[in-house]
């Protein structure tokens, strides 16, 4: 398991690593960069699964810490998921917008009697104008949505590991007063996960209120 383990923080870490370099990468190979990533993130959770049976069989003094140190990994690897979709819906909505306006700029239309070119005019860019903000919306709230699910997968894990983690406190004997500050620093997290997903909402409703 040690070995599994230890190659699977490596390939965590370098997934970290290429995520700094999505911005910097030029349009034409930016998608190379996110295949790549979507690929080592897959073969991270193949590894997370197989780590999860050998934790299990682990001995009972060494597998609540087996299974501590899997779900950290895990935590780990779903935000790295998380991040990669959200630069993802940015970009899609940056490249239909680029393509959009390049549509506009080079569309003219003639004259029912002559070759003469007329510009586009202010109704027909207003309405193109509608239509990206519209546009938008429907990216953000899919960017919204992903983060939600990001958050309900986070706080998954967390109720997990603060479950194992008395556990283990259980066993090893600790004092109740460190029972009960583990307990607090879970119960604020909790706080701050459920607010940063109404703040969300609530960003997603202002929105779809002023712009739609």
């Amino acid at each position: 398991m040690e070995t599994l383990y230890h190659q699977t923080n490596k390939q965590i870490q370098e997934v970290q690593s290429l995520m700094g370099n999505l911005e910097k990468t030029d349009r034409q190979s930016v998608h190379l960069l996110e295949n790549d990533l979507q690929a080592r993130i897959d073969q991270i959770f193949n590894h997370l699964e197989r780590l999860e049976i050998l934790a299990s069989k682990e001995p009972p003094n060494r597998r609540q810490n087996a299974k501590l140190r899997v779900d950290q990994l895990k935590y780990d690897v779903q935000h790295l998921r998380t991040a990669l979709q959200n630069f993802q819906h940015r970009r899609y909505a940056r490249e239909a917008q680029d393509r959009e306006r390049e549509e506009l700029m080079s569309r003219t239309f003639t004259t029912n009697d002559a070759d003469t070119s007329i510009p586009i005019d202010e109704t027909l860019q207003f309405n193109s104008n509608l239509h990206n903000a519209h546009r938008g919306m429907d990216d953000l709230l899919g960017s919204g949505s992903s983060i939600l699910n990001g958050l309900r997968d986070q706080r998954s894990t967390l109720k997990g590991t603060h479950k194992k983690m008395l556990d283990v406190a259980n066993m090893l004997g600790l004092s109740n007063t460190v029972m009960r500050l583990i307990e607090r620093r879970a119960t604020q997290d909790k706080f701050i996960m459920i607010g940063g997903m109404l703040l969300t909402c609530v960003f997603m409703f202002l929105v779809i209120r002023y712009l739609g």
